[in-house]
């Protein structure tokens, strides 16, 4: 992937040699945009726009992320898989899906924030590790802040383009633990975005799980993390999160489930339409980048991931879609860049 030479984001804050400091007093929300993606008629209830991304169980401030490890990785192995479709490196097997997601902790905004929590036990010795304290994780940093600069002119543009001015979301590196405005952040929930703060929040370990553990290397699925958890400012800023968490607040655990498969099934769909914007601005994706993950791809979607585990799957159970349905909206976005293609809530069959 092309990044050296390129403009660095101050909007990131690097937090990795501090100790704990408690929780915020309050989340430090700002409103957000109201309506959604134009075009976009939703289904009933009035729902348009990019909705968000499951989170931290049981955190306020309605905290979304990533989950770590293999629902990550697979995710990022599946956006890379199409990225070979759409930039013509590599193509997937014929009728096989690419992997996707497996089942991750639901998102909830409770009414009251965590009582104070002290630093873990080890905090400040996890900091202090010397792994992250030499020039290859220093470089990583750089690249971070580029990448982030990448995601603010690939959405500037996009938000111009829509009438509105996007506010760009600012990024924290932390070591093992940190406080965010949506409660305490642990490194084993994975990246994710804190849409009170709107904050992104990396643990650049996560990287090293990925090259080590999962054989996925590479900087641009480094890059797509990243631009997959602005992607959930991008909805934030859209206004459309609010809409979707009144809408679950009726529905039983069955209904919200799939309503969070469309949500997700919306987020890939954003992830493809800025890795078509960011090539095009500034043609970063290589093939190298692609064939590096291509070895670790697994057609593995909730479906799977369940009959994995336990044998059987639960449908009603699902909150990230098959691999299919996943495969479809991602290559949406990446074949059409257009923000007003991905209205999942308005899809009869996704």
């Amino acid at each position: 992937m092309e990044w050296k030479g390129r403009r660095e984001s101050d909007n990131v804050e690097d937090r990795e040699d501090e100790p704990d400091q408690g929780v915020p007093d309050d989340g430090g929300g700002m409103p957000g945009y109201d309506g959604g993606m134009p075009g976009d008629e939703g289904p009933p209830g009035g729902f348009r726009g990019m909705p968000g991304f499951p989170g931290m169980p049981g955190m306020p401030g309605r905290p979304i992320f990533i989950g770590g490890g293999l629902g990550t990785l697979i995710l990022i192995v599946a956006f890379m898989f199409l990225a070979g479709n759409q930039f013509g490196f590599v193509q997937p097997p014929a009728n096989q899906p690419g992997p996707m997601p497996g089942p991750q902790a639901p998102h909830r905004e409770g009414p009251h924030r965590p009582a104070p929590q002290p630093p873990l036990p080890g905090a400040q010795a996890e900091r202090n590790d010397p792994e992250r304290h030499n020039p290859a994780h220093e470089e990583l940093k750089h690249f971070v802040r580029v990448v982030l600069a990448d995601t603010e002119d690939v959405w500037d543009q996009a938000f111009r383009e829509m009438g509105k001015t996007y506010r760009k979301p600012k990024l924290v590196l932390y070591a093992k633990h940190t406080r965010a405005g949506c409660g305490f952040a642990d490194a084993a929930s994975g990246p994710f975005y804190c849409p009170a703060d709107e904050t992104i929040y990396l643990d650049l370990e996560f990287f090293a799980e990925l090259k080590n553990r999962f054989h996925a290397p590479g900087e641009f699925a480094q890059a797509y993390v990243i631009a997959h958890e602005v992607g959930h400012h991008v909805q934030k800023l859209l206004g459309t999160m609010g809409k979707v968490d009144a809408k679950k607040a009726r529905l039983n655990e069955a209904q919200a489930n799939r309503l969070s498969v469309k949500l997700e099934l919306q987020a890939d769909f954003l992830a493809g339409v800025w890795a078509n914007r960011a090539d095009k601005m500034k043609h970063l994706i290589e093939a190298g980048d692609v064939e590096a993950a291509i070895s670790a791809a697994n057609a593995i979607g909730d479906d799977t991931l369940q009959k994995q585990s336990q044998g059987y799957a639960v449908p009603d159970s699902f909150t990230h879609g098959t691999s299919s349905q996943r495969i479809h909206w991602f290559r949406r976005g990446l074949q059409t860049g257009d923000i007003k293609q991905g209205n999942t809530f308005g899809a009869g069959d996704l």
